[in-house]
């Protein structure tokens, strides 16, 4: 089992691929680095409270209309129907807010994602003006305005409620019970994966999802690229896409990673540990939890190409989590990534142990 944490080699990472430094929160804000400033006073605040905070700021500066469309019940079937294609959406759309309330909403979204993260996010979000001009769309179907921000129940410290973000691409989910919060599914997505043209040329969204996934299926010699390769088709999309439950069938498939030497592993491990550090840091640290407690008890699959331009897809399959990532629409320049957890996506077994707790018995 692998306790040992490579923060340094993911901020190396981060840097690089993801387009941020990794933060820590504290009292007076955001400090890049793991280190104090010589004198401070470090204080930690919660996620739960951040979030808390920063939902309550949203909502109420939201005309009762706003508001109308923005909340839900708690046990609403609405908690649960997630997307990540260009559809219309439930909740409150930023082009329906004004300049002050899309500040409250930003920093709604900033409170369940890191630096990177949320750098991601934004940047998503942006795309949908290149596509805008690659499409000669009228602003109809690509508006970098069309995500929508939905609250189900009231927020509190230590109530039960949740919050999506969602539009093309995007959709963070998150759970709060029992005082922890709960982050699946999370999906980030790109198109283009690599701007070609234009002003904006050469950016990559997603270059670390892209590049450490070649990193692990090249670093692997020719007879475990045969265990590893499990089609030499790639799909056509997320195997799990838009489930509420994620499930596949049969076996774990792929190279197990026991199977695989220190630096292989090494080169595994960082692509995984980048999924974790979409999150802040008491989230990531909930799901590096995961990833130690799976040690080598993971298998990592691949379809497709391994050389950069082809069609490809991989995914990373543990107990309790699963990585799933493809880039094969527009000619392997249109990304789609998603973490999700067996057992945590919209709460699942933490909430339903919070409810026999509380309630004596389970609820949806």
């Amino acid at each position: 089992m692998c306790q040992v944490k490579r923060r340094s080699f993911l901020g190396l990472s981060a840097t690089i691929w993801g387009g941020g430094l990794i933060a820590s929160k504290t009292g007076y804000g955001l400090v890049s680095g793991s280190q104090d400033a010589p004198g401070s006073v470090h204080h930690h605040v919660h996620a739960v409270s951040v979030m808390t905070e920063t939902a309550n700021r949203f909502l109420a500066a939201l005309s009762p209309k706003q508001r109308a469309k923005a909340t839900f019940q708690f046990g609403d079937d609405e908690r649960m129907n997630w997307q990540f294609i260009p559809k219309e959406r439930k909740g409150l759309a930023l082009g329906e807010m004004s300049p002050y309330q899309k500040h409250l909403a930003s920093a709604l979204l900033a409170a369940g994602l890191s630096q990177t993260g949320y750098i991601k996010a934004v940047t998503i979000m942006s795309l949908e003006d290149v596509l805008k001009v690659l499409e000669n769309d009228n602003g109809e179907h690509r508006d970098p305005e069309k995500y929508y921000f939905t609250v189900f129940g009231t927020p509190s410290d230590t109530g039960t409620w949740g919050w999506r973000i969602e539009g093309h691409h995007l959709s963070q989910n998150y759970t709060v019970a029992s005082g922890q919060v709960l982050d699946a599914p999370s999906f980030f997505g790109s198109n283009p994966a690599e701007v070609r043209q234009g002003l904006r040329k050469g950016l990559r969204t997603l270059a670390g999802e892209d590049d450490l996934g070649f990193e692990v299926i090249r670093a692997l010699d020719e007879p475990q690229q045969k265990i590893a390769i499990v089609d030499p088709k790639a799909y056509s999309d997320i195997l799990t896409a838009a489930s509420r439950k994620a499930a596949l069938q049969g076996q774990p498939s792929g190279l197990p990673a026991a199977k695989m030497n220190a630096r292989q592993f090494d080169a595994l491990r960082a692509l995984v540990e980048l999924y974790a550090y979409n999150l802040p840091d008491e989230l990531a640290d909930r799901r590096m939890d995961q990833i130690n407690k799976a040690g080598r008890n993971v298998c990592f699959a691949w379809a497709g190409g391994i050389k950069p331009g082809d069609l490809h897809y991989y995914r990373v399959q543990t107990s309790s989590f699963l990585i799933e990532f493809d880039d094969t629409q527009d000619n392997a320049n249109h990304i789609h990534s998603v973490w999700r957890d067996f057992n945590g996506d919209f709460g699942g077994d933490p909430l339903r142990a919070h409810y026999e707790a509380s309630h004596g018995n389970p609820k949806g």
